[in-house]
């Protein structure tokens, strides 16, 4: 009988709590405590389209700190939890690659659970700095702390838009399919050449 590839993990400071359980096999059952504009819908978009059972709860010291803090220990902790749920990473697919249109707006992903944390960002400026109360510029700052902690490589690009809901929850709903892709195995050989990831 094969281990569930899923993972809990907490992580508490001094200005945030983050709590997340994921099950990457999961059967899409959500459920987010986030007290952040925007951001909780990304993030169902995102585990939804991976296939994911997310379970993912985050606050902040509000006297002491900002969204940006608590978006990017988000990062964090989702990504250690992806690390864990991936073990060995025997019979990986391991490449993944997604376009996603909304609207008028097309996003893109494309992932290497590479073991190598590398992140290309392409995001218009023209679609401003906000949607509604939340700044866009956090969402660079989480993906990059959620594949410097997973370990893996993510392209991530907005080919065009020009309503920035459409444009981020394509650019999100991708990086989900992506994911969703390149983590199905396929048999039980470690998919690099080098013998290691």
């Amino acid at each position: 009988m094969e281990l569930a590839r899923e993972a809990q993990l907490r992580r508490t400071t001094k200005e945030t709590e983050v709590e997340v359980f994921v099950n990457i096999d999961g059967a899409r059952q959500i459920d987010i405590v986030l007290d952040v504009p925007f951001f909780p819908h990304l993030l169902e978009a995102l585990a939804f389209h991976a296939g994911w059972d997310l379970v993912l709860r985050a606050e902040g010291d509000q006297k002491r700190v900002d969204n940006h803090h608590v978006v990017e220990d988000v990062g964090i902790v989702l990504g250690e939890a992806l690390h864990q749920c991936l073990a060995d990473k025997k019979g990986l697919q391991r490449f993944g690659s997604a376009f996603v249109p909304m609207d008028e707006a097309l996003g893109m992903a494309v992932v290497d659970l590479s073991g190598r944390p590398y992140l290309v960002y392409d995001v218009p400026s023209s679609l401003g700095p906000k949607v509604g109360d939340f700044e866009v510029v956090l969402l660079e700052e989480f993906l990059r702390s959620f594949t410097s902690f997973a370990r893996f490589t993510l392209h991530a690009k907005i080919w065009w838009g020009k309503n920035a809901h459409h444009a981020f929850e394509a650019l999100f709903k991708a990086t989900g399919r992506a994911l969703h892709e390149a983590v199905q195995v396929r048999g039980d050989v470690l998919p690099s050449t080098k013998g290691i990831l």
